[in-house]
């Protein structure tokens, strides 16, 4: 059964996208934002999986979630008439904290798992755009050859690519840096000028590889609204439990290297209160910890340790405090203010919004791009016979 071209209203009916290694489903409350529907997601991981629907409590007969290895889902097994499928495949063997295995480790070679269902698929019945989300490590993997490997493999099923990386930091107060990997059926002419901040000079090298399909839209400049960390911290009173007691904040001075002490005894003696973030890191085989020295989080990663969770300094006015960050701050620092934590474990929380996708950088490129290219208002698409791949 073809998708209706109206709802139940006899509105027309909102284009539906796919969210592949949805996690908790920040991509498509960004998705949503921009007029997408959503009916169908998929994910290997069950406490993931059990925050999704406590936010989102879908009715089964609107939105079907997929718990289980992507390596089971089938072409047939998605829903007729997608306009996007939207991919944020697991990142760890290409990320620059991980072990650089490239695609082909374990884990973020699940990507081939979502282009062979893709590939499942009837070429007149696939999405006409596809969505890429990764760490801007994929970029350099193996010399850049894991991301000449993904953009070949959009290629084999009809789609040109566009190569984009956008830092969460101009949205929200924390510093996080993502790839984006836009395939479109029917893309824009390219615009070799267009947006050089989304596309730096490090990231040209798929566009000037001649065996690729590539494009380049333009796009509007993002104009930034982060605000600062403060903006995101929940108010919690100094006598909180959760604020670290004298024995803890002593070890804590103890770990900080003379540069990092005399950053906290600028902002310990200052008139008014300021929050920084701060991690523990290995210096020389011992562990130190490292305040932020600007006013934003560092990047949010799967809490599995002490080691990579992000601890919160409140200074000023003579004193100091620290605390691990809340789900509640992780969450706002991810743009989903909102989300449904109660009844959640803190450690589900933070790994859940630490291994996820920044909510209004999603929106924004929806908004901007997705939803264009879905509707044929970017500028004038490519010839087909442009799209054709040299020796095919």
């Amino acid at each position: 059964m073809d998708q209706p071209a109206v709802d139940e209203h006899g509105s027309p009916a909102e284009p539906a996208a796919a969210e592949f290694f949805a996690g908790i489903g920040l991509a498509r409350l960004g998705l949503e934002r921009a007029g997408f529907r959503v009916p169908w997601a998929n994910d290997i991981d069950a406490a993931k999986h059990n925050m999704y629907i406590g936010h989102f409590k879908d009715p089964t007969e609107s939105h079907k979630f997929v718990l289980g290895d992507v390596g089971q889902v089938r072409g047939a097994d998605l829903p007729e008439g997608l306009s996007v499928a939207w991919a944020s495949s697991p990142c760890v063997d290409v990320s620059l904290a991980g072990a650089r295995l490239g695609l082909s480790g374990a884990r973020s070679s699940a990507f081939y798992q979502f282009t062979r269902a893709l590939s499942e698929l009837p070429a007149e019945a696939r999405p006409p755009v596809v969505t890429l989300e990764n760490v801007v490590g994929l970029a350099t993997s193996h010399g850049g050859d894991d991301l000449t490997a993904a953009i070949a493999e959009l290629n084999k099923l009809g789609y040109s690519a566009d190569v984009l990386t956008i830092d969460a930091r101009m949205f929200v107060p924390q510093s996080r840096p993502r790839l984006f990997v836009i395939g479109a059926l029917n893309p824009p002419v390219d615009d070799p000028d267009a947006n050089p901040q989304l596309r730096p000079r490090w990231l040209q090298a798929p566009f000037e590889n001649p065996s690729l399909v590539t494009h380049r839209a333009r796009l509007p400049e993002i104009s930034p609204s982060a605000g600062s960390l403060t903006s995101v911290v929940e108010s919690i009173p100094p006598s909180d439990e959760r604020w670290w007691d004298a024995k803890r904040l002593a070890a804590f001075e103890m770990g900080l290297s003379p540069a990092q002490a005399a950053r906290l005894k600028i902002l310990r003696e200052g008139s008014t209160l300021v929050h920084r973030t701060a991690y523990r890191r290995t210096r020389q085989g011992k562990p130190m910890w490292e305040v932020r020295s600007d006013d934003i989080a560092g990047c949010l990663r799967t809490a599995r340790g002490g080691s990579s969770k992000q601890a919160l300094v409140e200074a000023g006015k003579g004193e100091f405090r620290v605390r691990w960050m809340t789900g509640r701050e992780y969450a706002r620092l991810m743009g989903a203010d909102d989300y449904e934590l109660k009844g959640m474990r803190d450690n589900q929380v933070l790994f859940g919004f630490g291994d996820a996708v920044c909510v209004p950088v999603v929106a924004w490129l929806a908004e901007h791009y997705l939803m264009p290219l879905v509707e044929g208002k970017l500028q004038e698409p490519m010839l087909q016979h442009e799209l054709a791949i040299a020796g095919t």
